[in-house]
């Protein structure tokens, strides 16, 4: 089952690539519709979009999918129901396809609901409780997001087609699609996890560690911003956007100040791609779609590869996921620390690695643009929280010292997830230039005044010193330097957002319905219906064994006056 799969995803993959190459020396777009029902003028069509874009991806998505389901056969070999979690995997695959390749919004809300599920049946794949928690969280988050797409379906039911792609130009000024544009924003926030509905991004690492390859860093999350991307002509001018923005700086902020905090390694690495996120969306709200795209393409790559290295290590430390633990490890697992040290550096957007053409085009695009000090401030500093918690990782990771216990086995010939980790790396660090040169027909030249255009660099280098020290010295000393108890907490805990958004909802229901189960069920409705009847025939009863034992003759009375009464009645 599994090579199966691994064959012909990898194929899947080259086909892909080969009508990439293609469609772009030929410039093709090309268009199937295949009507199912027509009922009054609405036709219910299967539509689907071949392009350029919507190529490159399927293809960079079937090659990771195709990567990770052979590291599965390494990483999970102790399962008992490998099969059953290949085919989950197939399915999320598929899911993303048939959402990649959907101009039509009732197939969008196909692969879009059964990436919601299956991501919940993956999430909870461990089953404890931990798990289900997580997964509730994961489900119920993202079904707003599926709302919204079922709202924007009824919505555009006016226009006479579900078909979105043809209405952008003239139905652009329209109310109606000022409302569609609203949800479809909301829909993607929830998928991509800005805030206010971060919390899930983190609470997912439950799930096993290929499934967080695959899904937290190309397939789920980033479903969100292929969405927006599909949608920009129609939103660009819109206010909605810059909220958007706005947001999504937060959350890049926010997700990087957390990850500083955090001893988790999974969550460590889930909170950079938060961060990858917001930076991905917001740049999208400036207006810049297919560098969002390209910074989409080129994360995802070197993201899998910093999962799948975490899962190697975190098999070797028997399990264990707290980086306080490890240390020292590049002496020891050396193919995996480079692995991981390429990856997270191209995630720094070190020169001439995958992560630099995105990041660097990225943030002179917004040294380019005249937006305020605000957006310019928290891009920059966000870019160097991301060097901060990068070096702070590798520090505690690589080069401290080895915590663990006193007797130790770290081997590094795993070569089913090495070689699969050598495909990724491969990528990470030649993807970059590979899709700048496949995506951007023409250079962006940009000029900037020196000190701007080494912007990135400064607050880089700010970053890993910072990092460095950090690292080296106990994370209560800096906050006794820096803060207060209270405002690091704040900070920690993700600006509280994972308590807001389980407790904080469900707390105000889950009183109002304990008052009324102990005022009603167990008071009231116990008193008047099933105890009360209870005890008044307990009563009598009791009332009439006494009155029968004691006094016979009364009660032999009492039974003729009874007797009396029944004959006056019914036949008087």
């Amino acid at each position: 089952m599994c090579f199966n799969s691994l064959f012909f995803l990898f194929f899947f993959m080259l086909i892909n690539f080969f009508f990439l190459v293609y469609f772009i020396m030929n410039g093709l777009s090309v268009f199937f519709e295949w009507e199912n029902v027509t009922f009054n003028s609405m036709s219910i069509v299967m539509s689907i979009l071949l392009d350029w874009m919507s190529l490159l991806f399927m293809m960079f998505v079937s090659l990771i999918s195709s990567v990770v389901i052979f590291y599965s056969k390494s990483y999970m070999n102790s399962e008992l129901n490998l099969n059953r979690f290949i085919i989950l995997v197939l399915m999320f695959v598929f899911s993303m396809v048939l959402l990649i390749i959907s101009p039509n919004l009732i197939s969008i809300l196909l692969g879009w609901d059964g990436l919601g599920l299956i991501s919940y049946c993956l999430v909870i794949y461990y089953q404890n409780l931990k798990s289900y928690n997580a997964g509730m969280l994961t489900a119920l988050s993202n079904r707003i997001g599926d709302v919204m797409i079922l709202m924007v379906i009824c919505w555009v039911m006016n226009y006479g087609s579900w078909n979105y792609i043809f209405y952008f130009d003239f139905m652009k000024n329209d109310y109606v699609m000022f409302i569609i544009s609203f949800m479809i924003i909301i829909a993607a926030m929830t998928k991509s996890a800005q805030i206010p509905f971060s919390s899930w991004l983190p609470a997912a690492m439950a799930a096993p560690t290929p499934v967080s390859a695959l899904v937290h860093s190309s397939t789920l999350v980033t479903a969100g911003v292929y969405l927006l991307i599909r949608f920009n002509y129609l939103l660009i001018d819109m206010f909605f956007f810059k909220v958007l923005l706005f947001l999504s700086i937060l959350t890049m902020f926010m997700s990087g100040i957390s990850a500083n905090y955090e001893f988790d390694l999974k969550k460590i690495i889930a909170l950079s791609t938060l961060s990858q996120l917001g930076l991905m969306m917001s740049i999208l709200s400036l207006g810049f779609p297919d560098i969002a795209f390209f910074h989409l393409l080129t994360h995802s790559m070197f993201k899998a590869l910093l999962f799948m290295c975490a899962g190697v290590i975190i098999h070797m430390m028997n399990d264990i996921q707290d980086i306080r633990y490890m240390g020292g490890l590049s002496l020891y697992i050396p193919l995996t620390s480079l692995c991981l040290n390429i990856s997270n550096l191209s995630l720094c957007g070190i020169p001439f690695l995958s992560g630099f053409y995105s990041k660097d085009l990225i943030l002179e695009m917004v040294s380019f643009n005249s937006f305020n000090l605000m957006v310019f401030i928290l891009f920059y500093l966000s870019t160097g929280l991301t060097v901060f918690y990068t070096f702070r990782l590798i520090m505690y990771v690589m080069i401290n010292d080895f915590n663990l216990m006193m007797i130790y086995n770290l081997y590094d010939e795993d070569y089913i997830m090495l070689n699969s980790m050598f495909v990724l790396l491969f990528m990470s660090l030649l993807s970059g230039s590979f899709l700048s040169w496949f995506i951007f027909s023409y250079p962006y030249m940009i000029y900037l005044p020196f000190n701007l255009k080494l912007m990135v660099i400064y607050v880089s280098i700010l970053g890993s010193i910072l990092g460095f020290m950090v690292s080296n010295m106990s994370i209560y000393s800096l906050n006794k330097l820096l803060m207060s108890y209270n405002l690091s907490s704040f900070l920690c805990l993700m600006w509280f957002m994972p308590n807001l958004s389980t407790y904080g909802l469900s707390y105000i229901y889950l009183n109002f319905s304990q008052i009324l189960f102990k005022n009603i069920d167990m008071g009231w409705s116990e008193i008047y219906s099933g105890k009360g009847i209870f005890n008044i025939l307990k009563n009598y009863s009791v009332f009439y064994n006494v009155y029968q034992m004691n006094n016979f003759k009364i009660y032999l009375f009492s039974f003729i006056l009874y007797f009396m009464i029944l004959f006056i009645f019914f036949f008087i």
